[in-house]
């Protein structure tokens, strides 16, 4: 099975800057859209930093599963106590998302102006039979198969914390005056703990990578309906994500990656 990638981002309507920013390798199966936060533009930055980071180390262990290459700097350490990885490419993804929280950390550390940066993050590297997600914070990623779509992330919010425990339901969701606040994210913390799930594919599977910017102002249903409306021209199907996005008002910065299968 293969995979082809589309990529589009946008300011919005909204605000002044794009702290968002996406990355999809010409050289593997692999996409990453990072959603960043923080004053004086430290929010570009931090996104910035997450997919250079990821960039450079899959360039350098494309050919090097071992991680031979990087024996000279100590990688930090697998982060799930209770089992070992199970494939190599789960702990490569992992490990690259690692190094990118230490980069944007130690940055931030050294700059009082950029005390709080960070940014949130979700990506995937695709084997032959299906793909190593990992994400952070509360940018999502959805799988549209057989006319319905699915969100196969969980945000690591406050808002999905009080509906996982009960406290709030989903009818007082837009209500909620810290639904956006995250629990989660790369760069405000010394240690992070992505979260990393293997999802099976099949051939005509399309998976939506994107920013809040994106699923704020637009539903399950809305994205569905726009991706099934342009499942022959993926760049096009991003192209009107983010146009329906900047119509019902563009509230944020908005990233979308669309993977599709064949």
């Amino acid at each position: 099975m293969r995979v082809r990638f589309a990529g589009l981002t946008d300011v919005g309507r909204s605000r002044d800057n794009n702290e968002d920013n996406f990355y999809i390798s010409e050289a593997e199966p692999l996409c990453v859209v990072a959603d960043g936060m923080g004053g004086h533009s430290s929010g570009e930055i931090a996104s910035l930093f997450a997919v250079r980071t990821i960039k450079d180390f899959y360039e350098r262990t494309a050919n090097d599963p071992n991680f031979e290459s990087l024996l000279k700097r100590k990688l930090p350490p697998w982060p799930f106590s209770r089992r070992p990885p199970e494939h190599p490419e789960e702990r490569r993804i992992v490990q690259a998302v690692l190094l990118a929280n230490e980069v944007i950390h130690g940055y931030s550390s050294s700059r009082p102006e950029c005390k709080g940066m960070g940014t949130t993050l979700v990506g995937a590297f695709y084997i032959e039979t299906g793909m190593y997600l990992v994400h952070i914070g509360d940018s999502r990623a959805y799988a549209i198969r057989r006319g319905g779509i699915e969100r196969i992330t969980k945000d690591h919010s406050l808002a999905d914390e009080y509906l996982n425990m009960g406290i709030l339901r989903a009818d007082e969701l837009e209500y909620f005056p810290y639904k956006n606040v995250i629990t989660r994210a790369l760069g405000l913390n010394a240690s992070v703990e992505p979260e990393v799930s293997f999802i099976t594919i099949q051939p005509g599977d399309i998976f939506v990578f994107c920013s809040d910017g994106l699923t704020d102002p637009l539903g399950d249903d809305d994205i569905l309906n726009i991706v099934s409306d342009n499942t022959d021209d993926i760049e096009r199907a991003c192209r009107a994500l983010i146009d329906a996005a900047n119509d019902a008002g563009g509230p944020d910065n908005i990233t979308c990656v669309i993977a599709q299968t064949y």
